[in-house]
């Protein structure tokens, strides 16, 4: 009996030892799946001449960068006076980042004079059209949202006056008014329409005593571009019954009961194109535009407000923007 015993649990001992042999054989474990590599991110800079909240140029530009995962980013605020500003794309480029945004048709001059000697990083600025071998330009149409919303305030004014608040007579702000203007000639050739420049950029105070002269005139409709404009909006606030046509992004966030509509600028096509280019090889020597034709320009209604303007006026609206995108309707920015 005691021998059966022990014969059964040798036999039982085998038994677990083969089936562990075969299942050894059978199978070898898995080795861990290899992560892929994560691509690496680029190097980006960002020089602007105001800050980051300034809830026009340079914060429309800001938003969209800070929020692109292919990119390492880092910013340089309040870099309006051009020593500063050359200072700060010079170390930039030193440190090897791989794309600096000079964000400002006032830059192009430094970039000219730094850009040759970093030939392999690109340089990148916007208003503008002059390119170099490693220098891209972004340009904006902005004639053509300021066209519509100009068109919106010519058949929305009940003064028949309006008024634009500008900062200095060059780059994107003249294309705007340009813009502007031929869009209130279009909704009446009877509207009185004023313009008066800081001479500024980020004059917010003047911006503003500017908007107060202008309404004092009579204007209860106001425009205006630059990183100056919360100041003529705020401005514009004060008074009841008054409008604000905003540019580069929705401004409507200052006050929602005066800004009426919004040009927007989609920079993620720009900026995208900009590191599709890098990729291919390609560190300059482009001229990227924005427009409705490529979506990369947009209009917006306040939603709060929006109820307030005319079918009639939300189509006559529509139809000038498809025609711009078609082509059919040209702005002229030379007169």
């Amino acid at each position: 009996m005691k021998r059966m015993v022990k014969f059964t649990k040798l036999m039982l001992v085998l038994l677990v030892a083969l089936s562990l042999f075969v299942t050894g054989c059978g199978s070898k474990p898995s080795a861990p799946a290899a992560e892929a590599p994560k691509a690496k991110k680029l190097k980006v800079a960002l020089v602007i001449p105001s800050t980051v909240d300034d809830l026009a140029w340079s914060q429309s530009m800001y938003e969209v960068l800070k929020k692109n995962d292919k990119i390492e980013l880092a910013v340089s605020e309040r870099m309006g006076k051009p020593v500063d500003a050359s200072a700060a794309i010079r170390q930039y480029a030193t440190q090897g980042y791989d794309i600096i945004f000079a964000h400002g048709a006032q830059y192009y001059g430094i970039l000219k004079e730094i850009a040759p000697e970093f030939p392999k990083i690109t340089f990148a600025y916007g208003t503008g059209s002059q390119t170099g071998p490693n220098i891209i330009a972004y340009d904006p149409q902005a004639q053509e949202g300021a066209y519509l919303l100009g068109l919106l305030a010519g058949k929305m004014t009940k003064s028949k006056t309006v008024g634009i608040v500008g900062p200095v007579e060059a780059g994107d702000a003249i294309k705007y008014n340009r813009g502007f203007q031929q869009g209130v000639a279009a909704a009446s050739s009877d509207i009185k329409l004023r313009i008066a420049y800081t001479g500024s950029f980020g004059d917010l105070v003047k911006a503003g005593e500017i908007a107060k002269t202008h309404m004092d005139a009579g204007a209860d409709v106001l425009t205006g571009s630059s990183q100056q404009v919360p100041g003529a909006i705020k401005a514009a606030a004060d008074k009841p019954g008054t409008y604000w046509m905003s540019t580069d992004m929705d401004q409507s966030s200052i006050a929602p009961d005066t800004v009426l509509a919004a040009q927007v600028y989609n920079w993620e096509k720009i900026i995208s194109k900009m590191i599709e280019l890098r990729n291919q090889g390609t560190v300059g020597g482009q001229h990227l535009t924005l427009s409705f034709a490529d979506g990369t320009l947009d209009l917006k209604y306040n939603p709060k407000l929006a109820d307030k303007i005319p079918q009639d006026v939300k189509d006559a609206v529509e139809k000038a923007k498809k025609d711009i995108a078609s082509g059919a309707l040209k702005i002229d920015v030379s007169k």
